[in-house]
């Protein structure tokens, strides 16, 4: 097979790929925010806990990670200073932190639908982040367009029938810290030179997400949880959630770490609209028309930014390829005249 055919197969496979990390993401993130939301939602297993449900998560994930690093060998930890770990690795788990926090504790006050809904802002705040780290160029057209998906999302609110002011808050904090950690891990990792793979990702960041969460816990749920007596923990719905929160944040970190953010910016449209119709079909939540235009009209508008992202990377790939043909031709070239001399 030529070389033509041998780049094919290349690239056909890395699209396989892409397609494979995308599915897996988005069928464990619709796993884990459905169990998340059975666990904390009042009425149904009635544990409002997100911070000590997030430190299992966490602790679990710690756990496994340093067994399959420190104890079973089977991954290679990197080598890392402490100066690198404090300034790269520590604001990615504590951003990591806040964002689960936050995140989990809107479950407790709005439905996985208007939840999703609001995520449709994530690439507003990746965008704007990107601008203010100097990773992303101000452009007018992409401006409007994110004030389109804005404008889509507060329709989408107004429409709401459950609103809840202060679940709204919590979850547009959590857009905003998740959205700066996405930045962040391009930066700071790429700029050092740092690798990491699912298992030791997980292995620096989840000690770190749950020392930043340990403070919060003791001045906020520790307190209820040592005064309700009755509670046991169910190690069955604990223990696999747990597993399922594992292997997402394996895919997570695969997805964006093999593909991009953008890349996992759309499978998350693809993913809330799953959630949506889950929402409204099996936990009965309720989903007005205006809620749908409005999510419709910044569904719309994130569709189109990431249009624009995928062509300017395809001009940035062509414009790459531009002075290797010239090389290559100008190689041609000399090889022409080369072969002419030896002919005379």
């Amino acid at each position: 097979m030529g070389k033509g055919g041998s780049l094919s197969e290349g690239v056909i496979k890395k699209i396989l790929l892409s397609y494979t990390y995308v599915a897996i993401w988005i069928f464990l993130s619709f796993t884990v925010i459905v169990y998340n939301k059975y666990i904390l939602d009042k009425k149904m297993y009635n544990w409002p806990f997100p911070i000590s449900l997030t430190m299992i998560h966490m602790s679990f994930c710690a756990a496994l990670a340093f067994l399959l690093v420190r104890v079973f060998k089977l991954v290679e930890p990197i080598t890392m200073s402490r100066d690198v770990y404090l300034s790269s690795v520590v604001p990615i788990g504590a951003l990591y932190s806040l964002s689960l926090w936050l995140s989990n504790s809107a479950y407790i006050y709005l439905s996985v639908s208007f939840i999703q809904m609001l995520k449709a802002l994530m690439p507003v705040a990746v965008y704007s982040i990107g601008v203010s780290f100097k990773k992303e160029t101000f452009k007018t057209d992409t401006m409007v367009n994110m004030l389109s998906i804005s404008l889509g999302v507060a329709v989408a609110a107004y429409g709401e029938s459950r609103f809840d002011t202060w679940g709204v808050i919590l979850q547009l904090g959590a857009v905003v810290f998740e959205a700066t950690r996405l930045v962040l891990i391009q930066i700071l990792l790429t700029s050092k030179g740092i690798t990491l793979n699912p298992i030791t990702s997980l292995y620096y960041v989840a000690p770190c997400c749950l020392a930043f969460l340990l403070v919060p816990w003791i001045y906020v749920e520790y307190p209820t949880l040592r005064d309700t007596s009755s509670f046991h923990l169910d190690y069955v719905i604990f223990g696999t959630n747990s597993l399922c929160a594992f292997a997402l944040n394996l895919a997570v970190f695969l997805l964006v770490g093999k593909t991009s953010a953008l890349t996992m910016n759309v499978a998350g449209v693809v993913k809330d609209w799953l959630l949506i119709a889950f929402s409204w079909s099996v936990i009965k939540d309720t989903v007005t028309p205006i809620n749908l235009v409005g999510y419709g009209l910044a569904f719309l508008g994130v569709a189109y930014y990431n249009h624009s992202k995928l062509q300017a990377l395809k001009a940035k790939e062509a414009q790459k390829k531009v002075p290797n043909a010239d090389e290559e031709a100008n190689n041609r070239l000399l090889e022409a005249e080369s072969d002419g001399r030896e002919e005379k």
